[in-house]
């Protein structure tokens, strides 16, 4: 389904036409935990490779293929992986590509989940991070020889930053590295498509804009299928399993994806459920139609928010006072993304706003079709040190707000009311 655009790949990709067996044109959940085989050379052909067929739940699931398949063509990948949540893909995509004494260059806004598995799970095993600022000359400067992987997000968590994906990619790929961006803020790929500016993989927390309804918990990984994994720095990749194969023998195309299949759900079990990737693909269908929406109400939301008096600062990419405006303006595409950041003058006042809103859910969630508002220095950041969440982005009296599909003039007028119970300084 290659020539379709974006608007009929989210409806149709990864099925065809409906259901053979039912006739169904939805997706049917497949609620299986395994699969009959023909005859026994079957089953056999099935394990060993040789022939095409679900093995059994925990790795297979028809569902969940079709939910992987439909991101995989939005995102312009070659192969994927749906997995349980976005952490789970986090988690996957390192430990596919680390080894003991490597580290990986990534942005030193990653989301806090992200650099707890550094912490809790790579560091004690011998792998690190080198956090730095998300510029292609900084990213450049810490590469070295132990290095398996480059990592950015396509829009930064809470500063709204956009990296150079393309600048950053190439210069990565001069030093055999790949990058890696998470792009849950690019929407599905609606509103970023790292691959197209030279990234080789990239994942999503499915439960933000592509679910869009706050309703299940998923995450994916795609593989761009152009990276040359050299066997000096990714020796993983040439080892071959006792069947005398590899991962790029296995993966033709896509040799990534197959390597995080292999660890991600045959291994570690990080298995998405078929009524989650349901709930997913039923995201999928609406999912430019919603984002474009939210990213329309979201820039004439911070245009508002900056006329008003107890607004201190507005962070929004779309704004020409982001630093990362120019760059966002080559980068992103149909908008610059749904959640706005905004300072009040100290934390109190940020209190203040967020016990007073009507309209907009206080809760720690984006991408929701209905708008979410939170302090993520007292929440979603708190585990961090003063230090790191100042690194981030995220100060005391910062407010995030994910932009949803209510009339804009209603969200205008809550948050209007909720300021006013906020005293100016």
């Amino acid at each position: 389904m290659s020539d379709y655009e974006f608007d009929t790949l989210q409806l149709h990709a990864g099925q065809e036409g409906s259901d053979p067996s039912t006739r169904a044109r939805a997706v049917p959940i497949y609620a299986t935990s395994s699969f009959t085989f023909d005859d026994a050379d079957f089953a056999a052909d099935v394990f060993s490779g040789k022939q095409q067929g679900n093995q059994y739940g925990r790795m297979h699931n028809p569902t969940v293929q079709a939910f992987t398949d439909r991101l995989v063509a939005l995102e312009g990948g070659t192969g994927g992986v749906a997995l349980s949540s976005g952490q789970a893909a986090t988690t996957t995509i390192l430990f596919s590509l680390a080894r003991p004494g490597s580290n990986f260059v990534v942005s030193k806004e990653l989301f806090g989940g992200t650099f707890a598995v550094a912490r809790k799970l790579l560091e004690p095993w011998g792998s690190s991070f080198i956090a730095v600022e998300p510029s292609p000359e900084a990213v450049a400067a810490k590469i070295d020889e132990n290095t398996v992987g480059v990592w950015v997000e396509s829009i930064a968590n809470p500063s709204c930053s956009v990296p150079d994906i393309a600048a950053i990619a190439k210069l990565a790929h001069a030093q055999g590295v790949p990058l890696i961006v998470d792009n849950t803020w690019g929407c599905g790929g609606y509103i970023c498509q790292p691959i197209a500016l030279g990234a080789d993989i990239v994942m999503h927390s499915a439960t933000k804009w592509i679910g869009g309804h706050g309703t299940f918990i998923g995450g994916a990984v795609i593989d761009a299928g152009s990276f040359v994994w050299s066997e000096e720095r990714f020796p993983a990749f040439h080892k071959k399993d006792p069947r005398g194969k590899t991962y790029l023998d296995k993966g033709g195309v896509a040799p990534f994806a197959a390597r995080a299949y292999d660890l991600g759900l045959f291994t570690m079990g990080m298995t998405l459920s078929p009524h989650s990737a349901f709930l997913g693909l039923q995201g999928l269908e609406t999912l430019s139609l919603r984002v474009q929406r939210s990213c329309d109400s979201a820039l004439e939301l911070a245009t508002w928010l900056e006329k008003q008096p107890v607004v201190k600062r507005v962070i929004y990419a779309g704004l020409p006072s982001h630093p990362s405006h120019e760059v966002a303006k080559r980068t992103l595409q149909h908008g610059f993304g749904a959640v706005i950041s905004f300072e009040t003058q100290d934390l109190e006042t940020a209190k203040s706003f967020l016990d007073n809103v009507k309209l907009a859910s206080h809760l720690a969630n984006i991408g929701d079709a209905k708008t979410v508002v939170i302090n993520p220095w007292t929440t979603t950041h708190a585990s961090l040190s003063e230090e790191a969440r100042r690194a981030a982005g995220v100060s005391p009296e910062l407010i995030r707000l994910s932009v949803g599909l209510e009339s804009v003039n209603d969200l205008k007028q809550d948050f209007a009311q909720a300021l006013t119970r906020v005293k100016v300084a």
